[in-house]
């Protein structure tokens, strides 16, 4: 009997199962997902939550979320041999495998800026929003605040969807408007980079829209410490960013199971990120170890366009190797990014390794697509191993 192990059950690990055991005869291939997780979130609802666009309620138990025959282990990995293939776990007996999926995805870790924990559960002011409880936190704050800074900063790690810090500063403004307060509200976001966003002609089309709207972008900032008492971040150069009410993206790591208890990271620059080939997704030393989503080195945006177009190509590869054949499916680089400018308007950025694909144009059917459509496709066909979506 042949063992996949697939550890994670984010966007790009539950998909890989479920396209798994949709494909492979269950007679002589199980299929095995372990994740500490007993909930699986709808993460682009982090963003859309605090205005009241979508309500809190946005997860699925895992096990109900995974077809027939997928194998649920509720268990943390505390570390991966991929030598003598086998996946430790915290509780329970060690997993062995014939091929390994690893959809791990980004470790938020709000320690690793001084002061931002503190703030976040010590005052009113702080909304770390990647995480889920920030999230809704968020929300009533929202609704009490009647001016000042409004501050979003980014970390100087890599984020996953990196178009939410701008969704989330485009929103607020949006909302601010809305409630008849924008004039007494500075609309603040920073990020250690020369552009807040990286893809053309995407980029030019976001600051004019932020031009229009007087929303600031700070570029090159990278944060050093918070402190709560005075309502300050500081940066690294010196300088300090007043905020009363502030959204900071939470700093970004790859998961200690992997990037300390395995070698799968070792050939990466940071030693935080499962090196793969960023076509086929296999990993460049192991041959039966693949990567996909938020934990892996390929040079595509971190999104769950990504992981779904990626989850594909790795199941299509397993299939292929389960069945004595090669390798032959190629990611291509392709994600997308919804970027939701205002209440009803949205554009959507969609680009791959080579080149940008869609046009940078703002409609009210864009925002119906992210809002109202993309979560039902996201949980009944996505999460269940079918793509309807070109």
């Amino acid at each position: 009997m042949t063992h996949i192990v697939v550890v994670g059950s984010g966007s790009g690990g539950a998909m890989t199962a479920n396209i798994l055991r949709r494909k492979l005869d269950a007679n002589t291939t199980d299929v095995t997902v372990v994740d500490k997780r007993t909930e699986h979130y709808y993460q682009p609802s982090f963003y859309l939550i605090p205005f009241g666009y979508l309500e809190p309620d946005q997860s699925r138990p895992i096990d109900e979320l995974l077809k027939p025959g997928v194998e649920f282990v509720h268990d943390a990995v505390v570390g991966i041999d991929p030598d003598e293939q086998f996946v430790k776990l915290a509780d329970s007996d060690d997993l062995d495998y014939d091929y390994l999926v690893v959809a791990t995805g980004h470790r938020l870790d709000p320690t690793a800026t001084p002061g931002l924990l503190e703030a976040w559960q010590e005052t009113d002011a702080v909304y770390p929003f990647y995480h889920y409880e920030a999230a809704l936190e968020l929300r009533d704050a929202l609704e009490q605040f009647d001016g000042g800074t409004f501050l979003v900063t980014q970390p100087d790690t890599p984020i996953k969807c990196p178009g939410a810090p701008l969704k989330l500063t485009m929103l607020a403004e949006d909302y601010f408007r809305r409630r008849g307060i924008r004039d007494d509200v500075e609309v603040v976001m920073t990020r250690n980079a020369d552009h807040h966003f990286g893809v053309q002609p995407y980029r030019d089309k976001l600051y004019e829209i932020w031009d229009e709207r007087d929303i600031e972008f700070r570029a090159n900032v990278s944060v050093d410490r918070v402190d709560p008492d005075a309502g300050v971040v500081h940066t690294a150069d010196g300088d300090q960013l007043d905020y009363d009410l502030y959204a900071p993206v939470t700093p970004q790591f790859g998961q200690e199971a992997i990037t300390d208890g395995s070698p799968l990271a070792d050939g990466s620059e940071d030693g935080e990120y499962v090196t793969i080939d960023k076509h086929t997704c296999r990993h460049d030393e192991y041959d039966e170890v693949f990567a996909l989503g938020d934990c892996e080195n390929a040079p595509h945006s971190k999104t769950a366009a990504a992981a779904r177009k990626q989850a594909h190509v790795v199941a299509e590869n397993v299939e292929s190797l389960v069945h004595g054949d090669g390798v032959t499916a190629e990611y291509d680089g392709y994600a997308a990014c919804p970027l939701l400018t205002e209440r009803g308007k949205a554009l959507v950025a969609e680009f791959d390794y080579e080149e940008s694909i869609s046009a940078p144009v703002e409609t009210k059917l864009n925002w119906i697509m992210d809002v109202n459509v993309l979560p039902s496709v996201y949980w009944d066909a996505w999460m269940k191993g079918y793509d309807p979506l070109p």
